[in-house]
């Protein structure tokens, strides 16, 4: 399994319809400061199911959705679709290409969606993100680092049990997650 692509639309900096698509080997993000890196990260953690605007470096869900600037209107609603391909056999489903999505709207209500169709975020697991970071993290090509402001201990140790190969899920502290900024880790 590998990570295909990633679509962001109105989702923090991300006033554009953005898609990003990563090949096979290793991806690096990079760019100068106020770029955005840390706001792709927080898009991949937030589709995934993060719960806690708190852990997406804001104060209330809709804090996720583009503010506006001086010359352009905030937008109502925020969308990032990650799709996963070589799925058949590691998740359960029978597909090869998997698209995970989630809206958020200013008046709060919420979407999750899995090859475009509704669903709860229950249906996408309990921990996705453990999920997906160990399996991305075992399947070579693609390598989840994070890095962003220094390895957290849960992410730390989800990126360690991957590397051994170990356990289902990990039980790390609510809110944390295994994926993080993708990059050129060729240390």
């Amino acid at each position: 399994m590998r990570l295909k692509s990633l679509e962001i639309h109105g989702f923090k900096s991300f006033a554009d319809k953005t898609k990003l698509e990563f090949h096979e080997g290793v991806t690096g993000i990079v760019g100068p400061n106020g770029c955005g890196k840390s706001n792709i990260v927080d898009s991949m953690r937030w589709v995934l199911g993060e719960t806690s605007a708190k852990a997406l470096r804001g104060g209330e869900m809709s804090d996720v959705i583009f503010n506006g600037t001086d010359k352009r209107s905030p937008l109502g609603m925020a969308e990032v679709t990650l799709t996963l391909s070589g799925c058949s056999g590691i998740l359960a489903t029978e597909y090869d290409e998997v698209s995970l999505g989630r809206r958020v709207f200013r008046d709060g209500k919420s979407e999750y969606l899995i090859n475009k169709q509704p669903c709860r975020l229950k249906e996408l697991g309990s921990k996705p993100y453990t999920v997906l970071a160990r399996e991305l993290g075992l399947r070579g090509g693609t390598v989840i680092n994070a890095a962003t402001k220094g390895i957290k201990r849960y992410d730390y140790a989800l990126w360690r049990e991957a590397q051994r190969g170990e356990g289902d899920e990990s039980d790390g502290e609510e809110g944390g997650g295994g994926e993080a900024e993708t990059e050129a880790a060729a240390e």
